[in-house]
């Protein structure tokens, strides 16, 4: 197709393939997880499972690509939905418009998805997610805190054991050793030291006691590392991209 000629070039036609073949579910369409969808669309994965049953509030619009003055209110998995179906109409798309904890994400993660992409950004079901798709087989990739962090060349892809400077995965990984867990699965994370003046805390809201402040592309480039591993490992080039750059290195 025209619209993925230049993707053509670059993965050629028997990538295109296997990424048609795959299916990935996002979790979660806020600040990362509506961008690594994104990606994963325009890079032609075949299906997509997106869930989020939450709507666009205006707090949302400093970073969350589906939050425009138009959109406030809206269901982010529908309007997710729609903006993947305008870029490749023949994309098919699972959108579902709930939270997902107990029984209901059992089934949903039961199921067998070349990658689940996690950017729940509350711990309880970030934890459940996590561990489902451990027990499930399934391949992960999970978003720790971008909040508070304004360097993106402080950004890393790497295993969750060796994460650091990051709140999200401090607290991630007290409870995840009470499962038995701490490694086997990515994540992308934030290096830096956070901003400790850019939190307040609130009140009422179930897995939440504080609001971070975040800056509009670093949400953006949490999400765009996390397509890429994805898309990588769906064409298996991680390694023979590495040893190309490093044996075009060693020539110049």
């Amino acid at each position: 197709m025209l619209w993925q000629e230049r993707t053509e070039l670059l993965i050629g036609d028997k990538g295109l393939s296997q990424l048609k073949k795959a299916h990935v579910i996002v979790v979660g369409l806020g600040g990362v997880g509506a961008y690594a969808a994104e990606q994963l669309a325009r890079a032609g994965v075949g299906k997509l499972t997106i869930v989020d049953g939450d709507t666009i509030h205006p707090s949302n619009r400093n970073r969350q690509l589906l939050a425009l003055k138009s959109t406030e209110g809206k269901a982010k998995a529908e309007l997710m939905k729609k903006r993947l179906l305008d870029i490749n109409p023949d994309i098919e798309i699972n959108a579902i418009q709930e939270y997902i904890k107990g029984e209901r994400l059992d089934k949903i993660i039961a199921q067998k998805y070349d990658y689940v992409v996690d950017a729940i950004d509350t711990l309880a079901p970030k934890v459940f997610l996590i561990n489902q798709s451990l027990k499930s087989g399934n391949k992960l990739i999970s978003s720790m805190g971008a909040g508070g962090k304004t360097n993106p060349s402080k950004v890393q892809i790497t295993d969750f054991s060796k994460t650091y400077n990051d709140k999200l995965a401090r607290y991630l990984r007290k409870r995840l050793h009470r499962l038995g867990i701490y490694d086997g699965f990515k994540v992308v994370f934030s290096s830096e030291q956070i901003n400790p003046n850019s939190s307040i805390p609130v009140e009422g809201e179930a897995n939440k006691k504080t609001t971070v402040g975040t800056i509009s592309y670093m949400p953006a480039i949490f999400g765009i590392f996390m397509a890429s591993i994805v898309i990588r490992d769906l064409l298996e080039i991680t390694e023979k991209a590495d040893l190309l750059i490093n044996s075009v290195a060693s020539h110049s």
